[in-house]
């Protein structure tokens, strides 16, 4: 999404399962408590990161969001992720939402295009966590979760004057794998800062938050990711 000009506000928001959307469904609840909307505002969106950007776009609440029916996983059935996005999506596209997906051939970062394609489409490519989701296809090609590459993808996002990143995965995470997402996520913010010279606040769990979730499965646990959404909301305040 490389527009000439700056916007005043862009989001870029990270994977971590249903704990992850919690999480950022949270902090973005809690900045727009404080003015800041980032509904109309240019988002890209990874895995959990994507659900967020999507329901950000549409004025889908956490609270509905959270009752959508979810497969149970593993299930590699074709198409069966798609359907759960579709319940809350349906088929609505927003030019301001891109997601980033991992093409199968070639395991390549690829960003998708809300004003061409589907958001319920983008969501299940962007979280199609291989080996507990079936590829999803979109024009011909198949897609995985964007998290394979990149934890958020931070380096594509639109330039701007003020980028709130939403790293569910970082902060005070599972430790060594943590710090993978973390240096990975700083460097990405690195390189946006470089290129275009914005401001950057960074929302990654605090010591409290990471409790939550203190082991991988602990992340697709529904009743966490609403824990999660409590916290996050939380953790802006005490900004």
């Amino acid at each position: 999404m490389h527009h000439s000009t700056h916007v005043p506000l862009a989001g870029a928001f990270g994977g971590g399962g249903l704990f992850g959307i919690g999480y950022a469904m949270g902090v973005l609840d809690g900045l727009r408590e404080q003015g800041i909307d980032l509904s109309t505002a240019p988002m890209i969106g990874t895995s959990a990161g994507s659900w967020a950007a999507a329901a950000t776009a549409l004025g889908v609440a956490f609270s509905s969001l959270k009752d959508v029916k979810m497969p149970r996983f593993p299930n590699l059935r074709t198409g069966v992720l798609a359907q759960s996005t579709h319940q809350v999506f349906g088929d609505e596209m927003r030019p301001n939402v891109h997601v980033v997906a991992c093409a199968v051939r070639g395991l390549k970062r690829t960003e998708l295009d809300g004003a061409l394609i589907p958001l319920a489409t983008m969501v299940a490519a962007s979280s199609a966590v291989p080996g507990l989701f079936a590829p999803q296809s979109i024009n011909g090609h198949l897609y995985i979760d964007g998290g394979v590459r990149s934890g958020v993808s931070v380096d594509l996002a639109a330039p701007a004057d003020l980028l709130i990143v939403i790293a569910p995965l970082a902060g005070a995470m599972f430790g060594p794998f943590n710090n993978l997402v973390e240096r990975n996520t700083d460097r990405e913010i690195n390189s946006w800062k470089n290129s275009c010279g914005g401001a950057v606040r960074l929302f990654a769990p605090s010591a409290a938050t990471a409790k939550i979730a203190t082991l991988p499965h602990h992340l697709f646990d529904k009743e966490r990711a609403i824990e999660a959404y409590a916290h996050g909301r939380q953790e802006v305040r005490e900004k």
